[in-house]
């Protein structure tokens, strides 16, 4: 049997990838803020063995206690997907460092702050997946998202070395850049057909980790699309509203 920790289990995409666990078979602990919706995604894992925790993972000093938490619930983590996020106010993290550190924290700080314990007992028991839900924001600065996008980026250098360092005890580091999916977060956006629904991102998120995959574009359509993004020179980006438009 395998032990899923899922940690910002009440995210769209996140509850999907747990019923897909779920399916399986395997023994999963999840863990997000708010203990309705966690209640709820519970229940959509009818039939397979599942715990439930709260936790605010802006608060950083807690976050040991959470993994530590875990992995005493399920006798060690298996695999691990690392799901919470937010957009935050861009405009407003242009003009208040509290915002802007608030989207930082949540996006790359607190992010970091699960790895370290979680790696370190997944490196001593010398096995264990773990994928961390990313953003294509990330590979480029853009007006519209710089301060998420900057978090995202930061992330992918972090999860790089990581992958590298536990390269040798057998554990796999997938980072998961995720194009725009249609869910609460992006109720705000309009929607066109770049967008995906969360039932089939969370089939991709779950493929690539059972693959070992070290970083996967969801949909792969954005490994085509970003190359173009990211070597776009910026004198020409520039000029380009659909790419330096707010």
């Amino acid at each position: 049997m395998t032990r899923v920790l899922i940690l910002g289990a009440t995210s769209a995409v996140a509850a999907e990838v747990a019923q897909i666990h779920a399916s399986r078979g395997d023994r999963l602990h999840l863990v997000g803020r708010n203990p309705e919706k966690l209640a709820a995604v519970a229940a959509r894992c009818a039939g397979a063995t599942v715990s439930t925790a709260t936790a605010d993972f802006g608060v950083l000093g807690a976050n040991e206690r959470v993994l530590t938490e875990a992995i005493t619930t399920l006798g060690q983590v298996d695999v691990a997907l690392i799901a919470h996020g937010d957009l935050g106010d861009q405009l407003a993290s242009e003009r208040s460092f509290d915002e802007a550190e608030a989207i930082l924290r949540t996006n790359f700080t607190s992010v970091v702050s699960l790895l370290i314990p979680l790696a370190n007992h997944m490196e001593a028991g010398r096995k264990g997946r773990i994928g961390v839900i990313t953003s294509v924001a990330g590979d480029r600065g853009r007006p519209r998202n710089y301060t998420y996008g900057a978090a995202k980026g930061a992330l992918h250098v972090y999860l790089q070395g990581l992958r590298t360092r536990l390269y040798a005890s057998g554990v796999t580091v997938t980072t998961l850049k995720l194009g725009p999916v249609d869910t609460p977060m992006t109720r705000d956006h309009e929607k066109t057909l770049l967008f995906s629904k969360p039932a089939a991102v969370a089939k991709d998120i779950v493929r690539v980790m059972d693959d070992g995959t070290a970083e996967a574009y969801i949909p792969a359509r954005w490994g085509l699309i970003m190359p173009l993004v990211r070597r776009t020179p910026e004198a020409l980006f520039q000029k380009l509203p659909f790419l330096s438009g707010r």
